[in-house]
């Protein structure tokens, strides 16, 4: 990845582009600094960071900028929840289908409506957001140190809330920048500064612990060797991938001959990415997410009910391994159609040796796909579970050590870098990049 990052530097065309890259990422994190008028958090929304709610899940996705309610607060989880919307509505709604189907023109009306969902998404968070940091008097007071009123209280919602949605609007216009004149892969890009704008924070963290001494001084090297394994781990995960056989058959048109090669077709392990943790993950972080605005009861039913959505709590793991499970076949099942793959090798003249066309190509594709997917889903869950069961072990023996850096982040990461490195490989082979041949 190195070496591919030093070639690309020598190209002078996509020096430019990296640079500009970094100036965009640059501009990111300085919004993410900038405070918002009327609004004052200093130390903090959340006091413990290794709890599970929607909040801490929100404060790594935008890099903490959720936390301290800058301008960058909604970062680009608003354009995140849009595009997955928008690609599951793709299945239900016909019209919208049609548009997928519809090549370049398609997906440009796609695109439009996704920016305009992702705005109307981003005034809802923030608007909530709003109500929220209300509630906890974190809203500036007039001179006299009272909470405003009457015409100012409402101007000072309107103010918060169009700033927050104004900030993610931009963060969205920035990936698209660096899409048409950067590396592309944008929104991936400036969620991956967010994510890696907290390392200081979970290297300090995993530090301060050697303080406390003792057994400390090989626990701290285990987790930091583990983080290093839980990279590679996922590296390799995702370029694992099978590739089932196809043979096309030759075919005359003209005076020339074509076809008559055997190939394959790839089909990722991993097919389904980040998303079923993304997914498993929020569904769970609602009870704890929603305890934080009641009032519950010690030792009542809901005290005990909130207690199991607790990540310290084991029916927690096992909900978040079923969940992985389940959002992994769903997600696969609308990603993926073997009616639609069986027919496209067959209008190609192709098959899969042993298996006749049509009907029994399309079961043999659905059965492949159903074990892989089972497959992927187990190598994500190890890497979702991993921190749980880290802190869980060291915890027993009453040193506990949190990996706040928790496996969607470190699967995020990964992802995006290898992303990014092929779409430069893929760049300076276009243009015929000697060294990078070599």
């Amino acid at each position: 990845m190195i070496q591919t990052l030093i070639n690309a530097w020598k190209v002078a065309d996509l020096r430019k582009k990296i640079l500009y890259t970094a100036f965009i990422i640059l501009v990111f994190r300085i919004g993410a600094a900038i405070p918002v008028p009327f609004v004052e958090i200093s130390g903090g929304l959340i006091t413990d960071v290794n709890a599970n709610n929607f909040m801490t899940y929100l404060s790594m996705m935008t890099g903490d900028a959720f936390n301290y309610g800058t301008l960058f607060a909604m970062s680009i989880t608003p354009y995140i929840n849009a595009s997955i919307i928008i690609q599951l509505l793709t299945v239900a709604i016909p019209a919208l289908e049609k548009l997928a189907k519809e090549g370049e023109e398609g997906r440009k009306k796609l695109s439009s409506i996704t920016r305009y969902t992702s705005v109307a998404l981003a005034l809802m968070q923030s608007t909530a957001y709003f109500f929220y940091i209300r509630s906890r008097d974190y809203l500036t007071t007039d001179a006299n140190g009272a909470k405003y009123t009457g015409f100012w209280a409402v101007f000072q919602a309107l103010a918060i809330i169009l700033c927050y949605t104004a900030g993610s609007t931009f963060i969205m216009w920035l990936g698209e920048q660096i899409n048409e004149k950067g590396i592309g892969n944008g929104i991936s890009i400036i969620l991956f500064a967010g994510i890696v704008s907290r390392m200081p924070t979970t290297i300090y963290g995993l530090y301060t612990y050697l303080d406390k001494g003792g057994a400390y001084f090989a626990i701290v090297p285990i987790a930091a060797i583990s983080l290093i394994l839980m990279v590679a781990f996922i590296v390799w995960m995702d370029n694992a991938e099978r590739r089932i056989p196809v043979q096309y058959a030759k075919r005359v048109v003209g005076r020339k001959m074509y076809g008559g090669q055997n190939t394959h077709m790839p089909i990722k392990v991993n097919m389904c990415g980040v998303l079923p943790i993304i997914f498993a993950s929020s569904i769970l972080s609602l009870p704890p997410t929603i305890q934080m605005f009641v009032n519950v009861k010690e030792g009542g039913f809901w005290a005990g009910f909130f207690k199991i959505f607790e990540s310290t709590h084991w029916a927690y793991g096992i909900m978040y391994f079923v969940l992985i499970i389940f959002f992994a076949y769903f997600y696969a099942a609308i990603q993926y159609n073997p009616i639609e793959m069986a027919n496209n090798i067959r209008k190609n003249s192709g098959a899969i040796p042993g298996i006749r066309p049509g009907k029994p190509t399309s079961d043999y594709i659905t059965k492949v796909l159903s074990r892989l997917t089972l497959v992927g889903a187990l190598l994500l869950s190890v890497v979702a579970l991993y921190p749980i069961l880290f802190s869980q072990i060291t915890g027993a023996f009453k040193h506990q050590v949190s990996l706040s850096l928790g496996g969607t982040s470190v699967i995020i990461l990964v992802g995006v870098a290898l992303e990014t490195v092929k779409q430069l490989e893929s760049q300076m082979m276009m243009r015929h990049y000697k060294g990078f041949l070599d």
